[in-house]
């Protein structure tokens, strides 16, 4: 089983090197539907995975300077005091409880949902939000929206291990249309670095991660974000997408069924 899961570990850093979106959406649901780990375990295990590659993702963007650090205290100022407080909530309503991991199932399929349609319509949003510049925030609207939307990611985040990727550039698009696309990527994996490690710290003291688990992933994605990330040049990108919306959505709709 340690050889599959990295194997498994490979084929999703693999991915997330080619495309840069799917880590916690193809992760989570992997565990859970394949190999048949609790949902809550899944979660924990899969946040601790992801603090520690966007950790190292964060190191490359700092030396490429492509991290819009005000973006990211902003983002941090909502993100995480809501995963502090949606710890507490998982702690409060029952722990590890059967129903719990029920409404984690639903909580990670509608989350994978917004994964696809943030992989689908993130270009049409930006060409929509660039023909409507009177319908972009400025000052003050500007950092409270961001805000708004680093708490919702971050109880997304803690509750499903999935947002912070896709749905979180995306979302960083919106409110900064005029943002490089290296910026979107470096700042959307800095600001997940801190609220990834505080989910996954409240996981752990949940008891939901499978540090054993967490190894084998980690042996198989490292070549596996490697490799995906030197390829990425030589694959359609359209293709990568469309293939990873129609998995995610199969995922979806098995999670809820």
């Amino acid at each position: 089983m340690t050889l599959t899961y990295i194997i498994s570990g490979f084929a999703v850093g693999t991915l997330v090197g080619l495309t840069g979106v799917g880590g916690g959406s193809l992760m989570t649901p992997l565990l859970t539907l394949l190999f048949g780990v609790s949902p809550a375990v899944a979660v924990g295990t899969d946040l601790a995975f992801a603090s520690i590659t966007k950790a190292t993702g964060t190191f490359t963007h700092r030396l490429r300077d492509t991290v819009e650090w005000h973006v990211v205290r902003l983002l941090c100022m909502g993100a995480l005091p809501a995963a502090l407080v949606a710890t507490l909530a998982l702690k409060y309503f029952g722990g590890l409880s059967q129903e719990l991991h029920q409404i984690i199932r639903y909580s990670i399929a509608g989350s994978v949902l917004l994964t696809v349609i943030a992989i689908l319509y993130r270009s049409k949003l930006l060409a929509w939000i660039n023909a409507h510049p009177e319908r972009q925030l400025h000052g003050n609207r500007l950092a409270g929206a961001t805000i708004i939307a680093g708490a919702v990611l971050g109880v997304l985040v803690t509750i499903s291990s999935i947002g912070a990727g896709a749905i979180g550039a995306t979302i960083l698009v919106l409110l900064y249309p005029k943002m490089p696309a290296a910026h979107v990527a470096g700042t959307d994996i800095a600001y997940a670095v801190p609220l990834t490690a505080i989910a996954a710290i409240g996981h752990w003291w949940l008891g939901s991660i499978n540090w054993e688990l967490l190894g084998s992933l980690l042996l198989g994605s490292i070549p596996g974000i490697t490799l995906g990330s030197l390829a990425a040049k030589a694959v359609p990108e359209k293709l990568l997408r469309g293939i990873l919306a129609t998995t995610l959505t199969l995922v979806a709709c098995k999670l809820v069924l």
